[in-house]
Formats: structure tokens, sequence, C-alpha cells
């Protein structure tokens, strides 16, 4: 699934997406780490992995983490 950008907090790396719909979704440091992005932008879209409506990952498609894992 894709989301945007809502908020982001470099210090914290934690923010929040909205998916098409309208739904906020809150993401964690972890949830961010996954990405293996050191920044995302208000408004920039974002496919998302969920488990039971929790952001688990975020990421831009093509681009993986070093380690090749989320």
């Amino acid at each position: 699934m894709q989301a945007t950008v809502h908020a982001f907090d470099p210090i914290s790396q934690t923010g929040s997406l909205i998916r098409d719909d309208g739904v906020l979704l809150p993401f964690d440091n972890a949830a961010f780490e996954r990405s293996g992005l050191r920044l995302v932008r208000v408004g920039q879209r974002l496919t998302v992995d969920l488990v039971d409506d929790r952001v688990t990952a975020v990421r831009i498609v093509g681009i993986e983490p070093a380690n090749g894992t989320y």
C-alpha cells in the first residue's frame, strides 16, 4: 500500500502517514529504521507495510536497505 508523509521528526525519526482514504497512520523509529532512508519529507509518497493496521516498515519502491530486508 502507498501513503503520503504527513509529518516527520528527524530527531526521533518518527512521524505519520496519510492513506489515500484519509486514515492517519503513525510510524515509530523501528519502522523508519527498516526503510534504510535517512530522511523523508512531508508530501512524499512511500510504500507502507502494515500488520494489524500498524506500520512496520516504510520504503521507496526500488530502494532497499543495505541488508536487503525490511
